[in-house]
């Protein structure tokens, strides 16, 4: 059988409509897992052996006990709480996570822990992490920690290079995770608990990228879903 992994949609909450990428459908089958999605609920379906947190829009500041600035985008509440409810009840089954862009930041609020509202106005930083170039391609590049999970799913890579869609990014770490990546100007880029089984969270899309070395991350995730299953 092959392991059951459960993907959080976008919700647009001006439609009432639930939407996902069908890169993360394609991606996940492509390592050998069956896909299904989940909508807001207060249990985790016993059959699930993996949780994608998927991308999206922002994430409500007062989660993470900020006021808003004027820069932060469109919120969906519905999508928040269902979200950071999950991650937390996860972490506790020590289910296999994958969280991706705006998947990464919720795993770290659900752990405590902080994001910038806008990378431009809070950080020092000059560089684009928004891009302007097809979904694909890579824009620029990240600096992979020594000793960690991803530079053994790399095999100790140090550099590569990720596409890149958020003006938001990790600040204050929550409880039990590392950075395990970082682009130029310092910026948390992956992020892994310390101590859970597999519990990754990356601001690029890897699902978008098809390249081996992103392959790596979810055939990676996928086992991990299979050995939980076991």
């Amino acid at each position: 059988m092959r392991p059951v992994i459960g993907i959080t949609p976008d919700y647009d909450s001006t439609s009432n409509r639930y939407k996902v990428h069908e890169d993360y459908i394609s991606a996940v089958k492509d390592a050998g897992g069956y896909p299904v999605l989940l909508f807001p609920e207060s249990l985790i379906p016993t059959f699930i052996d993996g949780i994608i947190f998927s991308g999206g829009g922002d994430i409500d500041p007062l989660l993470f006990n900020e006021e808003p600035l004027k820069q932060s985008g469109e919120i969906s509440p519905l999508r928040d709480h269902f979200e950071l409810a999950l991650c937390t009840a996860a972490l506790e089954k020590n289910i296999p996570l994958l969280g991706i862009c705006r998947g990464m930041q919720v795993m770290n609020i659900a752990l405590g822990g902080t994001i910038y509202q806008d990378v431009s106005v809070q950080t020092n930083s000059t560089l684009k992490h928004s891009q302007q170039a097809p979904r694909p391609y890579g824009t620029h590049s990240i600096w992979v920690q020594e000793n960690t999970l991803l530079s053994s799913l790399w095999q100790n890579k140090e550099k590569t290079t990720v596409n890149s869609f958020h003006h938001q990014a990790v600040a204050q770490l929550g409880d039990g995770l590392q950075v395990c990546a970082r682009s130029q100007d310092g910026l948390a880029e992956a992020i892994e608990h310390k101590t859970n089984s597999f519990v990754l969270g990356v601001q690029w899309h890897p699902e978008a990228m098809k390249t081996e070395e992103q392959k790596v991350l979810f055939s990676a995730f996928i086992k991990a879903a299979a050995e939980y299953h076991e």
